[in-house]
């Protein structure tokens, strides 16, 4: 496993309120230096325009079922789905999405059906609900299935597991399978956080990867077949982009950003997300309900004044805390029925000042023992999800034992 851990020493916190800590010299240098000039952005084609611009032979004569979902677009923001329509000699038969339906529509953990009668378009089924795996029935006809589907580089981010179980479904039937890649949008070079251990396979956490698992989707598919973590194997085919490399974020392409699912708005919280998504499996809020998801936690008994210093005197790599006061809400179609809804809560937002030096795994870990340690009586945890994201019970464990969280990150690393 490879963790990327610096210790380079940062402010102890952002701004200078009455009561804070005061910023040094040296970390105010980091402020007012000027702006770095705007960076030219590189060109990127995906494998969705690699297809379409250069080897759409590859699908012609083909009846095809794509797996697909809004984030599908080519690089000038049409849907996959469109561009195979109107495409000679292509037979687009049966359209699968995954969690948050094809039009990103739908809150975490919603089911959703269509009907064929009102969306013009091939057959759409979700793969998310009480079908999470294509049958026979539904393949029947088939000759080819695309994948197309933007990840964010996250182990319990649930579409790389409808992946794995479309590839499952080709294997058994004998259907080819291509993947179309799309960056890692969190960078494909950095990997944070412990490797999940089989015993805790669930859809939201598939295969023996770590948290920020790097490489792109079509590594990960790459991995799939030479690991054999599914049975049996399909024949796969990646096209991959041009002009993508690993060490680029999203923003430094040229390619448009669609949020991939409701409460990933933008690339900042796809940064922390890989972290701070272990907060859903307690009582404390993660921002959902509010325009902050992720970037926010809290509860209505959290000082965030007081954990915002207790936090930020871990001088943590590329963040500080700031403290805050939010109410989540309703948001159909973002988060229906948030945690603490209504009602007003205190605590940390978690600014990113350094995005190459951030670990978002072990901000994530020492904020939720900080917590922990600071308010035992008011924190409850769901378990089973915590373990399920986690990966394995070891930081459940920790946590109630008492240990550092300095402790527990130096462990995991080992």
């Amino acid at each position: 496993m490879i963790h990327r851990i610096s210790f380079l020493l940062f402010l102890p916190f952002l701004f200078a309120q009455k009561g804070h800590s005061s910023i040094h010299q040296e970390q105010l240098k980091h402020f007012n230096k000027k702006p770095s000039p705007p960076i030219e952005k590189i060109h990127v084609l995906t494998g969705l325009d690699v297809l379409l611009e250069k080897k759409q032979y590859v699908v012609q004569g083909k009846s095809i079922a794509l797996v697909t979902n809004h984030s599908g677009i080519d690089r000038f923001g049409i849907p996959n789905y469109k561009r195979l329509m109107i495409m000679d000699d292509v037979n687009l038969k049966i359209i699968f999405s995954p969690e948050h339906g094809l039009f990103g529509e739908a809150d975490a953990g919603e089911k959703i059906s269509y009907s064929e009668n009102n969306l013009n378009l091939p057959k759409v089924i979700s793969l998310y609900g009480k079908t999470r795996k294509p049958s026979i029935e539904m393949l029947e006809g088939i000759d080819l299935i695309l994948y197309d589907i933007q990840d964010i580089g996250a182990r319990f981010y649930t579409y790389i597991t409808t992946l794995g179980l479309v590839m499952e479904s080709a294997g058994e039937l004998g259907i080819s399978v291509i993947v179309l890649d799309r960056p890692n949008p969190i960078r494909g070079d950095i990997i944070e956080g412990p490797i999940l251990k089989l015993d805790y396979q669930t859809f939201v956490g598939y295969y023996p990867i770590p948290i920020r698992y790097g490489g792109t989707v079509g590594d990960l598919a790459y991995k799939i077949i030479e690991e054999k973590w599914i049975s049996p194997l399909p024949e796969l085919v990646i096209i991959n982009m041009e002009g993508w490399k690993k060490n680029l974020w999203f923003d430094e392409t040229d390619l448009p950003w669609v949020k991939p699912s409701p409460n990933i708005p933008d690339l900042e919280t796809a940064i922390i997300y890989p972290g701070m998504c272990i907060i859903e499996g307690t009582n404390l809020s993660e921002g959902r309900g509010t325009q902050n998801p992720f970037k926010q936690i809290g509860a209505p008994w959290v000082d965030g004044k007081l954990l915002s210093q207790k936090l930020n005197k871990y001088k943590l790599p590329g963040v500080v805390f700031k403290p805050v006061l939010f109410t989540p809400i309703s948001i159909p179609g973002m988060s229906t029925y948030p945690k603490f809804q209504d009602e007003k809560c205190s605590g940390v937002e978690i600014v990113i000042i350094d995005r190459n030096n951030y670990n978002s795994v072990n901000t994530g870990i020492v904020s939720l023992f900080t917590l922990y340690s600071m308010y035992s009586k008011n924190i409850t945890f769901k378990e089973k999800h915590l373990n399920r994201l986690w990966g394995s019970d070891q930081l459940l464990k920790e946590i109630k034992k008492g240990t550092r969280p300095l402790d527990f990150i130096q462990s995991i690393q080992k």
